[in-house]
């Protein structure tokens, strides 16, 4: 069991696939996974695109190993040449690729749903069905990962979540990971967001406020998110985020301050 203290927990994610950094295929998962883990009170730290390449995947997912950090790992888990998810995690960790039982189980009973479907063979000796067991391969010591969608699972290894690129089967297998690995994570670290609009006024001004309210207030932290105008009253969203006591304090100095220093509010402010 990972000793880290809850409120240390960083959430790091990788989607891994060429045809995302090669724009044949948008990515999904980003926005998704920030939504899954918000409803349940936990916030990513990270995030990191990588192609299919054993030797960049091997040394990220060394690094990531390393961390402590909890990870989701979306994409490359299949069975054909350009999948290498599985190989580099087992090379990270230093250990064989098996057949993992529980997967076998499963696969096994894919094939003869299908083949019930009148597609394929419940014969397990058949090529095909040899190259979907490669599937069931985890890194030695993994745990499966329930796939709803159509049974072939992912993996779960010192606290690393392995799931398909595809986002029907990806999500729910997240959720369920989230729901059943990490409930303890839950609403653990109160944490809220708090932001204005305020026009007329520069970063440089607003800039050492910042600075000195998350000196005065350590865990929270202040952000700025200009607008370059757009054709529109060009404007800061000023705002700060942490324990909810402390950022409710910071936040009312932060907006004094932004108006003593010229800041203009909003008319439905």
């Amino acid at each position: 069991m990972n000793a880290t203290p809850v409120s240390s927990r960083r959430i790091g994610l990788f989607i891994i696939g060429d045809e995302i950094l090669s724009g044949r295929r948008q990515d999904r998962h980003f926005a998704k996974i920030v939504e899954l883990l918000g409803a349940r009170g936990l916030r990513l730290s990270w995030a990191e695109f990588l192609g299919d390449d054993r030797e960049a995947l091997t040394a990220a997912l060394r690094r990531s190993f390393a961390s402590g950090d909890v990870v989701f790992s979306c994409g490359g888990i299949g069975a054909t040449p350009d999948d290498h998810t599985r190989q580099a995690a087992a090379a990270a960790l230093g250990v064989p690729l098996a057949l993992h039982e529980e997967a076998r189980v499963l696969i096994t009973e894919r094939c003869a749903e299908t083949a019930a479907q009148g597609s394929g063979s419940a014969d397990m000796t058949t090529p095909e069905n040899l190259q979907r067991l490669r599937m069931g391969e985890f890194p030695e010591g993994s745990e499966i990962v329930p796939n709803p969608y159509n049974k072939i699972p992912g993996f779960f290894i010192r606290d690393h979540t392995f799931v398909p690129g595809f986002p029907v089967m990806a999500w729910p297998m997240i959720e369920w990971t989230l729901d059943h690995r990490y409930a303890s994570l839950h609403h653990a670290v109160p944490h809220v967001e708090h932001s204005f609009m305020v026009f007329e006024l520069p970063e440089s001004r607003i800039a050492p406020v910042m600075e000195a309210i998350e000196q005065r207030w350590p865990g929270v932290k202040a952000f700025s998110l200009p607008s370059m105008g757009d054709g529109k009253r060009r404007h800061i969203e000023l705002g700060v985020k942490g324990d909810p006591g402390a950022a409710a304090e910071a936040l009312a100095c932060l907006r004094e301050e932004a108006r003593r220093l010229g800041g203009v509010f909003t008319a439905a402010e």
